[in-house]
């Protein structure tokens, strides 16, 4: 060629630890065949690391993309084997109707015949239309043999005990080598505690929609910006969503709770598109050692979680220590409300028995700072020398609920029979109600063993627990446990200086609490009457 041409080299990679295919040695290629070409390339680069040709067309492709945009600024593209630029007959038909009309040049360093090159800058000329399909065709072949390969070892490794195939993890594993070669799954320890907390949350009343706040005011990632950190990549990405939008971080939903802990992998199962995979026994298949929970713990998670199917909708004023503790004389609560009167915003405590529909013969109100001043004083009065103990529910066995999605899921695979038109369908599919039947019938005859309680004191008191938090969630939540309940009735005069006690009663319902307060008021009754 007597013209030197202007080329841009095109260098892919789908996988970024592949050394067989590295960018150093396409480029070495490309340079090469460039330099025998008369193409100068300069510091004209198309560079896409960890980008697959199966799944984007050469005009998605950040870097070859944004040079097709800019036909003018090249005459020819260097790639190092016919892979590298495409994978499929459609992408290689666009590429090459572009470079027919923009009059370009398509050169491959090496492949079965050679150095190939594609000089669409004679439109009149057929045969490089003619090789690039033949090529196309092949490359097309190639990847379709390689996804069913692909496709097949995944199948084998699902039903293999404790093997993990690739990709992510359940949140709450991480990827181990075995001794006898390929991967499982063990613990991960940072997201077990997330978990851990998770469910302590739930066990103590708190909404899921609620503890997803919690964990995205605190920072801790969620499940999919977990393993990216764990792998050294950045947080965000698509959202899977519209096709465009990225984040830079994923949050906790509702949702994502949700089905986090709903799912079997809790309990080591395997689960694939949401479905357990079984063995032709019909039993799980395992892909851990270790667990995360025992069947038992995680059935009694399971009653934790709300009936409905969609999230319970969270208030935002969790500034309120009283919310669900605080009445008025006709029952209805009390909600906390801003009022400003002379340039000052204060907090008040309303009667809400008009906004929820309902009549109040005499609804009462009162400044936020007087009433939650004085129930804290009457809690830490009634119980802050009681020593705070935690119970703990010691999970028993109940195989119903096994049984129950067990059978769902024989339903399920009943509702097909009949269809099969091939002798080996209907053979696969006798086989699959054989395992469910065997697994259902295995179910049925273990035997249910009864949770137990166990209380243990923690040796701090409720005065050191409430000082030593400022968070109104956790000294509410203590409220709550205790049963506290106050009633105000309606003041008499609005001129009132500091809280009119004399309209206001506390007790606390719970009996242990209860108890507790009479003997600590008996204790310092004695010793005022002794001393």
């Amino acid at each position: 060629m007597d013209q030197q041409l202007r080329g841009v080299r095109v260098i892919r990679l789908s996988v970024l630890t592949d050394e067989t295919t590295s960018p150093e040695r396409q480029r070495a290629a490309v340079d090469s065949a460039a330099a025998a070409l008369n193409i100068e390339c300069a510091d004209r680069n198309a560079i896409d690391l960890g980008i697959s040709a199966s799944r984007t067309t050469p005009f998605e492709r950040p870097g070859l993309g944004d040079w097709l945009k800019r036909p003018d600024d090249f005459d020819a593209l260097l790639c190092w084997r016919f892979d590298r630029l495409v994978r499929s007959m459609d992408d290689i038909h666009a590429l090459s109707t572009w470079a027919r009309d923009h009059r370009k040049m398509i050169v491959f360093a090496e492949g079965p015949g050679g150095r190939l090159v594609l000089d669409f800058r004679n439109p009149l000329d057929p045969m490089a239309q003619l090789m690039v399909t033949v090529f196309a065709f092949a490359a097309q072949m190639e990847a379709q043999a390689i996804k069913e390969r692909v496709q097949g070892a995944q199948a084998a490794m699902r039903v293999m005990p404790l093997r993990w195939r690739g990709s992510r993890p359940p949140y709450g594993y991480e990827p181990a080598p075995l001794e006898s070669g390929g991967w499982t799954l063990v613990s991960d320890q940072s997201a077990v505690k997330v978990l851990e907390r998770v469910i302590r949350d739930l066990q103590r009343g708190k909404t899921l929609a609620a503890i997803a706040v919690e964990l995205n005011q605190e920072g801790i990632p969620s499940p999919r910006d977990h393993w990216a950190l764990k792998n050294g990549r950045e947080t965000g990405g698509k959202t899977g969503g519209q096709k465009g939008i990225t984040r830079d971080r994923f949050g906790w939903t509702f949702d994502v709770l949700k089905r986090l802990v709903k799912s079997e992998t809790l309990i080591g199962w395997k689960v694939s598109n949401g479905v357990p995979v079984r063995n032709s026994e019909g039993a799980p298949v395992m892909c851990t050692a270790d667990p995360i929970m025992s069947r038992a713990e995680f059935d009694a998670v399971q009653v934790l979680l709300p009936k409905q199917d969609g999230p319970r909708s969270q208030r935002r004023d969790t500034k309120a220590l009283l919310l669900g503790v605080a009445h008025c004389t006709c029952g209805a609560r009390m909600y906390l409300s801003e009022q400003t009167r002379n340039g000052r915003t204060s907090g008040l405590y309303k009667c809400a028995a008009k906004a929820r529909g309902r009549h109040c013969d005499a609804p009462s109100h009162v400044r936020a700072d007087w009433i939650e001043d004085y129930v804290t004083e009457q809690f830490l009065r009634s119980v802050g020398g009681l020593m705070v103990t935690v119970t703990q529910v010691i999970p028993g066995y109940d195989p119903q609920p096994e049984i129950d999605a067990t059978a769902a899921e024989f339903a399920t695979h009943m509702e097909q029979q009949g269809r099969q038109q091939s002798r080996a369908a209907r053979d696969a599919w006798q086989r699959r109600a054989d395992a469910l039947d065997n697994r259902l019938a295995e179910l049925e005859s273990r035997e249910r063993v009864e949770p137990r309680t166990e209380t243990t004191r923690t040796g701090r008191l409720y005065a050191d627990e409430w000082r030593a938090t400022e968070d109104t969630t956790a000294r509410r939540a203590m409220l709550m446990e205790a049963g506290a309940h106050v009633v105000v009735s309606k003041a008499t005069t609005f001129r009132d200086k500091e809280l009119d006690t004399s309209r206001v009663t506390f007790e606390l319902a719970e009996p242990f609490f209860a108890d507790a307060a009479d003997d600590f008021m008996a204790m310092a009754a004695e010793l005022e009457y002794g001393a």
